[in-house]
């Protein structure tokens, strides 16, 4: 099994920082891609960013310029720097990791973290 623990989440105002993390544990050969999804009330969950195995990074359009993603060196652990905060950046945001747990699987398989409540008021 592969846990995925999200830490970060907090209260603030428009225009300030948070950082968010993600530690994965458990049964892990290689982490292929680690990343974050959000769900606001009343709406579906949405990419935010990815990190893939080969250090390439993808955003949403509305977080370009505002948020980094980052990973450790082991690849076991990954960030979310979100800079100049939007009341729209507002959402649980769940951490994404596509795990490899043995050299011999050939398909990775998709873990989820419990999410961490992130919360920007105007």
């Amino acid at each position: 099994q592969v846990q995925l623990v999200e830490s970060g989440g907090g209260l603030v105002q428009a225009g300030e920082s948070l950082r968010l993390s993600c530690a994965a544990s458990g049964s892990i050969f290689r982490i292929n891609t680690m990343g974050w999804y959000r769900q606001a009330p009343g709406k579906q969950r949405e990419l935010v960013a990815v990190v893939y195995g080969s250090g390439t990074t993808n955003y949403r359009h509305s977080v370009k310029g505002r948020f980094t993603i980052s990973s450790d060196n082991a690849k076991t652990t990954v960030y979310l720097q979100m800079n100049s905060l939007k009341p729209e950046d507002t959402a649980v945001y769940f951490c994404y990791a596509a795990v490899l747990k043995s050299a011999f699987d050939s398909d990775a398989m998709n873990y989820w973290g419990v999410g961490t409540l992130v919360t920007v008021s105007s």
